[in-house]
């Protein structure tokens, strides 16, 4: 059952980013599965009936590898930094048709320095990008009457990469060229550091996430999901 995380987890967080190395993390790797992993384990297993009222499309699956939570391990194969370990906590709710992160779902972040709770699709393929912008194009009135519906604007920012320019066949002055600018459709809701000793930080991740389902499922209409 989970029981929120313990003061340790942010501490041992901190204390990675400093020390960021097999030698140190195989010394604290007890820190880690105590103060991190089991209690992320608890919160994604206890969370699976509340999120299925939210939507039955959306996973949360509590093993250690290939389910919800990001592994701590960083892919360096390709990477100047090649520091060994992320420094955060990562746990993705993504839509069960997804492969992976890019994927529809919902998010959540511990770091040093922020929690937050995210929802969305992040870093999409070019064609799935496609699919969104045309969706806002031709839906003007539903994308607006969806990212600035009260209780989605009054938690979640928009948040992610987007490109300089206006995406090919849209022009510079379209009523809508921030949004369809957008490389990331994400919205990002801070969530303070004494919430994640909580043991009701469960119930506050549903409400944010019930909050973003009108978001959510404009992405998922546009590539044909349901949501």
């Amino acid at each position: 059952m989970f029981e929120g995380f313990p003061k340790d987890a942010i501490k041992f967080l901190e204390e990675l980013a400093s020390n960021n190395n097999r030698d140190w993390f195989a010394e604290n790797k007890c820190r880690y599965e105590s103060s991190v992993l089991g209690p992320a384990l608890a919160l994604v297993e206890d969370i699976q009936g509340p999120l299925k009222k939210v939507s039955p499309h959306f996973l949360a699956v509590p093993k250690r590898s290939g389910g919800s939570l990001m592994r701590i391990y960083r892919d360096t194969r390709f990477s100047k930094n090649k520091a060994p370990y992320k420094t955060n906590l990562g746990v993705h709710f993504r839509h069960e048709a997804g492969k992976d992160v890019h994927a529809p779902g919902f998010y959540f972040h511990i770091d040093p320095h922020e929690v937050f709770v995210g929802a969305g699709i992040w870093h999409p393929d070019n064609p799935t990008l496609e699919q969104i912008r045309t969706l806002i194009d031709d839906n003007p009135k539903r994308w607006k009457r969806v990212i600035n519906a009260k209780e989605f604007k009054s938690l979640y920012e928009m948040s992610g990469d987007s490109l300089k320019r206006p995406p090919r066949g849209y022009e510079a002055d379209h009523p809508l060229i921030t949004d369809l600018k957008r490389k990331d459709h994400i919205g990002m809701a801070k969530l303070d550091e004494k919430d994640l000793c909580d043991r009701d930080l469960i119930d506050k991740l549903i409400r944010h996430f019930k909050a973003a389902v009108p978001f959510v499922r404009f992405l998922c209409d546009s590539i044909h999901l349901p949501c």
